[in-house]
């Protein structure tokens, strides 16, 4: 028999890089910021993802997941997964 099944919810981390916020996002990341490409028009960020380096343009979202691994996403793809959690 056949079943339909739902993924639980889920709470994340996530900071969106915006080209300027660096130690920011060396903060969030730790250890696993790997690399930061200057002088450009379109300024990098390489993190350490599960899946090797990664690079962030500015825009991206890079999340936290719940074992403390690292993901890179554009901000359409984020939106479309992710809404914003209020706490009071």
């Amino acid at each position: 028999m056949v079943k339909k099944y739902t993924k639980k919810p889920l709470v994340v981390e996530a900071v969106i890089w915006d080209g300027n916020n660096r130690s920011d996002i060396f903060q969030f990341c730790s250890l696993s910021y790997f690399n930061y490409e200057f002088g450009s028009s379109d300024p990098k960020l390489m993190i350490q993802t599960l899946e090797g380096p990664m690079s962030a343009s500015v825009g991206d979202y890079i999340i936290k997941g719940i074992k403390g691994e690292f993901y890179i996403t554009n901000k359409k793809n984020f939106l479309e997964q992710y809404e914003e959690v209020y706490e009071p």
